[in-house]
């Protein structure tokens, strides 16, 4: 669960914004009763924070973060918003989440931090103290001043109508996803801020106050785009006429299918298979088929697969090579129906992981069988137990050195007290930092290697070079086709000793930084 917490409420029921109706929608609701009817599923009894006082309302927040088991979404309870924007933001792993929109440069219209015109985190922690003064936001994004600083990943730095940030290019649109175990650090926050309420002006908004509190506390707070969604606050009645169109015409339910394809899978799954399996996860959801069921599916393929080419017949070698192929797609496809219905499992999980190594193995062992059959000798059996054994392997690394990584403790970023002017010891602080990582000739070799990710050419180099599955099926699938299994382990065993190569020099280089 998720304690929800509504800023700017009036108190009593059917709180404000009441006269606010979004005329484009079933039923004529208020944007209050939408937003607490989106949010329901979430928390059924919402928190209230009145506006007004803002000191009381900060001290308000800070008794609903303290007194919360679970992480916290805040949100202006006059917030015009697509279900699947609410869903992304919830679901982070990050400790903490702002939804951002920012200030369009000349020449770019898009506001939302952009792969190909957003400054990394590093290169925002990167300018000059004595090139770039600290400033008071004039500008205003929807009504908003731009008062924050953001990089590519995170909130770099945030001011106040009193204090003053280093070249300010966002704001906060609404939403916060505070995690439970930033819970603590958010009430302590908010009483520190409550504090100093007199120093703050009028047209300074209580979520980017509580942002400014966080990050000047050491909080990394990451940043999110709307992207293809909505989102909007609204004052008047004829703001919210202009939003009802406005979200009725972007289509939320391709953006929810777009994001239940990961961002971050290899070369080919990325271009011969995500290109369309989303559609068939779309069309197995909507008739009712749960992941674990298209699980199944894929096994099954993967199974027919190791049948056919344990006959060690040359059409029956290329039906197999098909029929893994759309094992994979399958495999993918289930994790895509689970992610765009929202239905999460352990078991579904623990099926998804396992049985995508049964399906593996098992393969192995129809390859080496049909060689057999055929004729052409047993000793390939020796090749299938290295496939099999460095893939093992590999396997076993990937998840120790994942389990080692989840119990290292998240790297400290600087601090600034929340009554300093402007935020130059901040940025002093962050440019210390970064130099400090750099030093040593191992941090400059990663460094580099990391920045070379920006070029497409290397980024899917490096995606391939670690031979994920989507390219062992691929290799699987071609070699059996056009050649044999001798040569479709002699693939195996050799890209895949580069990979672990290339990996286990990565990761020993990681751990030692």
């Amino acid at each position: 669960m998720t304690r929800v917490v509504l800023l700017g409420a009036s108190p009593g029921p059917d709180t404000s914004p009441t006269g606010l109706r979004l005329a484009a929608l079933p039923g004529d609701p208020t944007v209050a009763e939408r937003l607490r009817s989106q949010l329901a599923s979430y928390d059924p009894r919402p928190a209230a924070i009145p506006s007004g006082d803002v000191a009381a309302a900060l001290r308000a927040l800070a008794d609903v973060a303290e007194s919360a088991t679970e992480s916290l979404l805040l949100i202006p309870e006059n917030s015009v918003v697509h279900d699947e924007l609410i869903y992304q933001i919830t679901k982070t792993k990050r400790g903490a989440l702002a939804l951002v929109a920012k200030e369009p440069r000349q020449g770019l219209t898009g506001e939302e931090p952009q792969e190909d015109n957003a400054e990394t985190e590093q290169e925002a922690e990167a300018v000059p103290i004595d090139e770039a003064e600290p400033e008071i936001g004039l500008n205003r994004v929807e009504g908003l001043p731009v008062r924050a600083r953001i990089g590519k990943s995170r909130v770099v730095s945030v001011g106040t109508a009193t204090h003053a940030v280093t070249r300010p290019n966002a704001v906060m649109l609404g939403p916060l996803y505070v995690s439970a175990r930033n819970a603590p650090v958010l009430a302590q926050t908010c009483r520190d801020l409550a504090a100093i309420a007199h120093t703050f002006g009028p047209d300074d908004d209580l979520v980017q106050l509580v942002v400014f509190g966080l990050v000047r506390n050491g909080v990394s707070v990451g940043v999110r785009g709307r992207r293809d969604l909505f989102y909007r606050r609204v004052t008047t009645q004829e703001e919210v006429n202009e939003a009802g169109p406005e979200m009725a015409a972007m289509d939320e339910d391709r953006a929810r299918l777009n994001n239940a394809v990961k961002g971050a899978d290899g070369f080919f799954t990325t271009y011969f298979v995500s290109t369309y399996s989303r559609f068939i996860a779309r069309w197995a959801a909507r008739r009712g088929l749960t992941p674990n069921q298209v699980t199944l599916i894929s096994i099954a393929l993967g199974v027919a697969a190791a049948a056919c080419f344990a006959t060690g017949d040359r059409p029956f070698m290329v039906l197999g090579g098909v029929l893994i192929y759309f094992a994979f797609v399958f495999d993918c496809v289930d994790g895509q129906v689970a992610r765009y219905a929202r239905k999460f499992g352990v078991l579904g999980a623990w099926l998804d992981a396992t049985f995508d190594r049964f399906k593996e193995y098992v393969v192995f062992a129809g390859l080496a069988l049909g060689y057999v059959i055929a004729g052409k000798g047993e000793d390939i059996w020796i090749l299938a137990l290295a496939a099999l054994g460095l893939q093992s392997v590999r396997h076993l690394l990937d998840f120790s050195f994942g389990a080692a990584n989840r119990r290292k403790p998240p790297a400290k970023l600087p601090t600034l007290a929340l009554d300093a002017p402007d935020d130059r010891e901040l940025r002093a602080a962050l440019s210390r930092r970064r130099e400090e990582r750099s030093q040593g000739g191992v941090r400059r070799v990663l460094k580099m290697w990391t920045k070379a990710g920006k070029f497409k050419a290397v980024y899917w180099a490096r995606k391939m070079i670690v031979f994920p599955i989507g390219e062992r099926f691929a290799a699987i699938a071609i070699t059996a086709a056009f050649f044999d299994a001798r040569i479709t382990f002699l693939t195996l065993v050799i890209w895949g000793c580069v990979a672990a190569a290339y990996t286990l020099t990565g990761r020993v280089m990681r751990s030692l930084v």
